[in-house]
């Protein structure tokens, strides 16, 4: 599965705004700058981020976008999924009763894309944008990446 630049992108851009508002509207300007992403693109996804109710904006000077409600109660998953990003690992339609084939079937492995788009839609609800914003991502990925070679060599052998 390969989240897109829209799904990614919005989830950047709303944790640089809860990391930025301090309760003043933030100009989209500043953050397309902060985060290297083009102002008309972040219009568009801002756009539709108002529209689903989790940013609010701001007219005049002065003004800006402002989140609709505290980072604690938004989910990554519903950022993602307000920019009309889907959540999934298969190639068939969301919800349809026939597979991706020709035939209308499903595939041998559709079960495993299907469950596997299921747990990384959980994952994204488990979430919040504060989570994000005060670094409580927890995972083995931090460990893993953040290791040398040495290092990992080390941790495996001392797990068994």
């Amino acid at each position: 599965m390969k989240l897109s630049t829209k799904g990614r992108y919005a989830v950047m851009a709303m944790a640089d705004l809860a990391h930025h508002c301090n309760g003043r509207p933030v100009a989209l300007a500043e953050g397309a700058d902060r985060q290297e992403i083009s102002s008309p693109y972040l219009e568009q996804l801002f756009g539709r981020l108002r529209r689903n109710g989790l940013v609010s904006s701001v007219r005049g000077p002065g003004g800006g976008y402002m989140l609709a409600r505290q980072a604690s109660e938004m989910r990554i998953a519903d950022i993602i999924l307000a920019v009309d990003e889907p959540i999934k690992a298969t190639r068939c339609t969301p919800g349809s009763p026939t597979g991706c084939h020709s035939h209308k079937g499903r595939c041998l492995t559709h079960d495993l894309w299907e469950e596997l788009g299921n747990q990384i839609y959980l994952y994204l609800s488990s979430v919040t944008l504060a989570d994000v914003c005060e670094r409580r991502i927890l995972g083995s990925s931090r460990l893993v990446f953040g290791m040398t070679r040495d290092d990992r060599v080390t941790v495996a052998a001392a797990a068994g």
